[in-house]
């Protein structure tokens, strides 16, 4: 887990307890089964590494202020330092498509950080994905 730690990363620290989760469900299960499994799976893992998630968490879409429309999350996982995004693929390789989806997921929950995580591969995919507001930059 600590590989997964890297000073100056926002969240460090939970990413990696993140990741140390889905390690632990990977090595346990392998690749081949449906998202569903390894989400239930996580579910199972996160209290072991003292994380608190809220699984499918519903997030609203705004557009020019406006609310138009709602997209689910797989889940939004925290403890006293912040939350995180976390999306779950299971497929053979990720594609650059999963990637914009998960940025886009991350830009209307309005956290920082998402991790997006490929169970279908021989091993764990993790991407890290860091979204700062025009406000945060100086903007």
């Amino acid at each position: 887990m600590d590989g997964y730690v890297r000073e100056g990363y926002a969240l460090s620290a939970l990413t990696g307890r993140i990741i140390g989760a889905a390690k632990a469900v990977h090595t346990a299960l392998g690749p081949g089964f449906r998202e569903v499994i390894y989400q239930r799976a996580l579910a199972l893992e996160f209290p072991i590494f003292d994380l608190e998630a809220s699984r499918e968490v519903w997030i609203d879409v705004y557009y020019r202020g406006s609310r138009v429309g709602r997209k689910r999350v797989d889940f939004i996982v925290g403890d006293e330092t912040g939350d995180v995004l976390v999306e779950i693929k299971a497929r053979a390789q990720l594609e650059e498509v999963h990637f914009v989806q998960t940025l886009s997921y991350l830009k209307a929950s309005g956290e920082e950080v998402a991790l997006l995580l490929n169970f279908g591969a021989k091993r764990l995919g993790i991407k890290r994905i860091v979204y700062e507001t025009a406000r945060e930059v100086g903007r």
